[in-house]
């Protein structure tokens, strides 16, 4: 194929993922001012001791971002070339998404108790785990039954720290816009596929068409229908990254939402608190409780997360063990300073 063949081909791409990232936006933001009348009605997020808003707020605008993903996922295969072949893949992955979002219903219309809510996501994870392509491994050192335990820990982990994690207007969105970008261009770079390229597409444009309901002070909250999904769906993007042999970039692009709810619940833990309470301890909360608004923490966050998305670039484009070493440092240097900040914020 000559360069010039090359060329046309990755433009035809490049159009194609950003109508898919178009329509994703578009339906989001539809859905969006359409349901929020009826979850007005019927799922209202009352303020509690634990709340960071004031006022009764709608909940349950994941509806609107998974539809608009299923949307954008099912128009992929019209105007993406090649992504027939990931028909049984991603037609699985959608099944999976939306029987957690399910379970997220239910959650936000009368709370679940944590046992049958934790079998339900590791069946969810579990499944996610076997449409892994055969003989993708992200730690092949290991024997393949260790790997997929923790493998399904880590997506458990995952899905439900997403969920802690929403907690003020925008956070979500400060981080799986910035994370999704980070894997488009991970793509970009030839190091996620076609189908992993059309999900991060169509999350980042469904999180950015849900964003203006969802600013401070929010219109309306994602809600469990949103966080749990889209735990499930970064644990899935994620494990192609890994598995196509960039795991330090994989580790570097969601670090900060898994450093702070990490520290959090070990902190917890120790404290011999009941973790599966809801709680106001994470550092952006106590950096909130200390006085520092809702923009400037997510702002903060957002210039965080920009910077992670360097570093997992540097190690896709200079792949070697020093260079990961070097970015994982300084991720992690950057994401400590990060919380201290938040923590002397209180």
């Amino acid at each position: 194929m000559t360069g010039s063949a090359i060329n046309l081909e990755f433009i035809h791409l490049t159009i194609a993922f950003a109508l898919v990232m178009a329509i994703a936006i578009g339906v989001s933001a539809v859905l969006v001012m359409l349901l929020r009348p009826l979850l007005k009605r019927y799922v209202m997020a009352r303020p509690n001791q634990r709340s960071s808003h004031r006022e009764p707020t709608p909940q349950g605008g994941g509806i609107a971002v998974m539809a608009a993903l299923v949307v954008a996922v099912a128009i992929a295969f019209v105007i993406v070339p090649d992504i027939g072949a990931s028909a049984r893949t991603l037609g699985v992955l959608i099944a999976a998404t939306l029987g957690l979002a399910i379970v997220g219903v239910s959650d936000d219309v009368r709370p679940m108790n944590a046992l049958p809510r934790l079998i339900l996501q590791g069946v969810a994870v579990a499944v996610v785990i076997a449409l892994l392509p055969d003989g993708l491994r992200v730690l092949p050192f290991m024997p393949w039954w260790l790997e997929a335990a923790l493998m399904l820990i880590a997506g458990v982990w995952l899905v439900n720290l997403v969920n802690f994690m929403d907690g003020i207007d925008w956070m979500t969105v400060g981080e799986v816009v910035p994370v999704t970008a980070g894997l488009l261009i991970a793509a970009a770079l030839g190091a996620l596929p076609t189908e992993g390229t059309v999900v991060a597409a169509a999350l980042c444009g469904a999180m950015l068409g849900f964003a203006p309901f969802n600013k401070p002070v929010a219109k309306i909250f994602l809600g469990d229908v949103g966080s749990l999904p889209i735990g499930l769906l970064l644990f899935w993007l994620l494990l192609l990254l890994a598995g196509n042999g960039y795991l330090a970039a994989a580790i570097l692009l969601p670090l900060y939402y898994v450093a702070d709810a990490t520290v959090t619940l070990i902190r917890r833990a120790l404290a011999r608190e009941n973790v599966t309470q809801a709680h106001r301890s994470h550092f952006y909360q106590r950096a909130l409780d200390g006085g520092l608004p809702v923009p400037a923490i997510i702002a903060r966050v957002v210039v965080l997360n920009v910077s992670l998305i360097v570093l997992a670039a540097t190690t896709i484009l200079f792949p070697s063990l020093e260079t990961d070493a070097i970015a994982l440092t300084a991720g992690c240097a950057l994401v400590a300073l990060r919380l201290y900040r938040f923590e002397r914020s209180a």
